[in-house]
């Protein structure tokens, strides 16, 4: 990663709207083969380049899931971080991301529902100053009150 945000907890007492938090990562060869073996999904626009260039990308792409794992270090290490609890997800995945791209994944935070514990993200991804890919996140966020 090559972020230098700190990890661990943001309380739902001191979220704030329009709070973001961030990571970069280098996406590799590497990372997608391991992302195919975790995953299953082997299909060989990800791992052919033979096949990869046949196809409308004209060349290999990570899985889109792999960036948007990227939305979920965020959630899950920094905002709201250790402790957050994963409600939901929307994505839209907006231009490829091939081997040799920093991707940069950030969220931002929406809406607040203290009562519920419950943070709305806008998600988005991006290499260079193109978006990969966005979405929203629902997250239940700890408390001091109740962790």
């Amino acid at each position: 990663m090559l972020d230098n945000l700190p990890r661990g907890t943001i309380f739902i007492e001191d979220i704030e709207i329009g709070m973001t938090r961030g990571l970069q990562k280098l996406i590799t060869d590497h990372d997608i083969a391991l992302f195919a073996e975790v995953s299953t999904d082997r299909n060989p626009v990800h791992l052919d380049d033979a096949y990869a260039q046949e196809t409308i990308f004209e060349g290999r792409i990570a899985h889109g899931m792999l960036t948007a794992a990227l939305i979920s270090a965020v959630i899950g290490e920094q905002l709201p971080g250790h402790g957050a609890v994963y409600l939901g997800q929307s994505l839209r995945f907006m231009a490829p991301v091939r081997p040799g791209d920093v991707v940069r994944a950030e969220v931002k935070v929406l809406a607040i529902d203290h009562a519920r514990r419950r943070v709305t993200l806008e998600t988005l991804c991006f290499v260079g100053d193109t978006v990969v890919l966005k979405g929203e996140a629902l997250v239940l966020a700890p408390s001091h009150k109740f962790d």
